[in-house]
């Protein structure tokens, strides 16, 4: 399978055949910054519904939203999420990122782990009364959950790909002018507060206003539950973004500009817990954790030597990477079998409208995963 995800040769092909709905509606204004904790989670979408059930996603936190901005997210009844196809080049090249990781006969033992750290993908859908109007059909991360906290996190030292122009390139640095420094910018978060029920919501001015000195507390936020911090939900998002850090780090990878990581994490106390209880579990202070907090965060930063395989070798920049071995590890295996993925935590990446294939590492984006590490290290070591 040949990769054309270089700019000015890619194509639209919908993978999918459309399905009966209008989207006319639209739903005016903004979430509130505070919002009363109800029943969504798990059921219908809040809202007033579009033709089909079709509506806003209604827990979205970052990026551009439906009703709001020119393209946005909608939430089909099905409880897949609807990621409007921004323009070209942005939009096909978005999709045939996902088209080519979620491809059937895709053998890449590096894009096949991909896929453990992406959303799902279910191809292109479209309405019979706007066929051209293309959305992408993925997986909604939160559904499993009660009560979701969840942040948009964008990674790298910069963003804007190489192709931007210098108005954008100087609009990006004056949007965040520390992206570079700290590597990471918080797009949005909203967090459960269990005390009263309650969600608070914090937007991308909140992650801009946060400096070298805050962005700890300002990402700790996240992890607060308005009681107590939730240090499982701290040392679960370093396990999962390890293992995308090990996924980064294989040679002949991408550059991701303006890629984020969704985290998301249960705010919902264990139901095992009793109410005298609550206090201690959110504490964690006799956690028991699979994977000791000595294991080395330097260790993760180091090259990974990969042994050669002979699957599915190919000529793209892509298919390249499948010269290198990208299972699982002996170690790998060890921690999940521990229980050092929390099931109750998830790390997806997301947000491919500036992907390209290439044979160097994204210097820029490794940079930003190992300082997030280290700030989410930090925040665990404080409230020990």
């Amino acid at each position: 399978m040949e990769s054309s995800l270089a700019l000015g040769r890619l194509e639209l092909t919908p993978g999918s055949a459309p399905v009966e709905v209008s989207l006319a509606p639209l739903l005016p204004g903004a979430p509130q910054a505070k919002e009363k904790s109800g029943q969504r989670q798990g059921g219908p979408p809040q809202g007033r519904p579009h033709l089909h059930g079709c509506v806003p996603l209604s827990h979205q936190v970052a990026g551009h939203k439906y009703g709001v901005d020119k393209v946005g997210i909608l939430q089909h009844p099905d409880g897949t999420v609807l990621k409007q196809l921004q323009p070209p080049p942005r939009g096909p090249r978005e999709m045939q990122f996902y088209s080519m990781v979620y491809a059937e006969d895709c053998c890449d033992p590096c894009l096949l782990e991909l896929q453990n750290h992406l959303p799902k993908y279910y191809g292109t859908w479209s309405s019979p009364d706007s066929p051209n109007d293309l959305y992408l059909k993925l997986e909604d991360v939160t559904r499993r959950f009660k009560k979701p906290c969840i942040m948009d996190v964008k990674l790298g030292q910069r963003s804007y790909d190489p192709y931007a122009s210098q108005e954008k390139r100087e609009q990006q640095i004056r949007k965040y002018p520390l992206m570079e420094e700290i590597g990471f910018l918080v797009l949005g978060m909203r967090v459960y507060k269990v005390c009263s029920d309650t969600c608070d919501s914090y937007d991308q001015h909140y992650g801009r206003g946060l400096g070298k000195d805050t962005v700890k507390d300002g990402l700790a936020k996240f992890f607060h539950n308005g009681a107590s911090l939730r240090k499982d939900a701290v040392l679960a998002s370093i396990w999962r973004v390890q293992r995308i850090l090990r996924w980064v780090r294989v040679p002949a990878t991408a550059h991701l500009f303006a890629s984020s990581l969704l985290f998301v994490y249960e705010g919902l106390p264990s139901s095992s817990a009793r109410p005298q209880e609550l206090t201690e579990y959110n504490n964690n202070n006799n956690i028991q954790v699979a994977m000791a907090w000595d294991y080395s965060l330097d260790a993760m930063y180091t090259t990974i030597e990969r042994q050669p395989s002979p699957v599915c070798q190919g000529s793209s920049p892509w298919q390249q990477r499948s010269q290198y071995h990208c299972g699982k590890h002996e170690e790998e295996e060890e921690e999940e079998e521990e229980g050092g993925g929390d099931a109750q935590v998830e790390v997806r990446m997301i947000d491919f409208a500036h992907v390209f294939p290439s044979d160097s590492h994204d210097q820029g984006y490794i940079y930003g995963l190992k300082h997030l590490l280290t700030v989410l290290e930090q925040i665990l070591c404080d409230a020990s």
